[in-house]
């Protein structure tokens, strides 16, 4: 392959970026001038780079839709707790009302405990309601 020398004026911090990736992949500085040319140079390099920014998008999307979905049913079961809890739960006394905040203070404690062997074990309520939706699903 016939190689032909060119000389060129860069910036000084582009000369220096340039070099410091030629050192960090071992390879001749040359050698990454000429493959950014031939991609620059290149009739499809704008599509390649048009590729790879849509499949990212594309990761992105799915993410995102991942994410409000996951908030929705996470919104929804707090909504259906609140409600059950409002409407199942009578009235304190007044004389009783030290015993439930310390009762209280008991069961929030052990719902924390529960929440983080839960978190730690990787076991969300989004991915229950997924595959017990999926397995509904299937059945059907």
């Amino acid at each position: 392959m016939r190689k032909q020398k060119v000389t060129a004026y860069l910036d000084a911090r582009l000369a220096d970026d340039l070099e410091a990736l030629a050192a960090r992949r071992r390879v001749p500085a040359t050698r990454i001038v000429e493959a950014a040319l031939a991609y620059f140079l290149s009739p499809d390099g704008a599509e390649q780079s048009e590729a790879a920014i849509t499949r990212r998008l594309d990761r992105m999307t799915r993410a995102i839709e991942r994410l409000e979905r996951d908030q929705e049913i996470s919104a929804e079961a707090l909504a259906l707790f609140i409600r059950f809890w409002l409407t199942a739960t009578p009235p304190i006394h007044d004389e009783l009302r030290d015993a439930a905040q310390a009762k209280g203070k008991e069961r929030y404690a052990g719902f924390v405990d529960a929440l983080a062997r839960r978190l730690a074990k990787g076991t969300t309520l989004a991915r229950e309601v997924s595959r017990e939706v999926s397995a509904e699903t299937e059945s059907e």
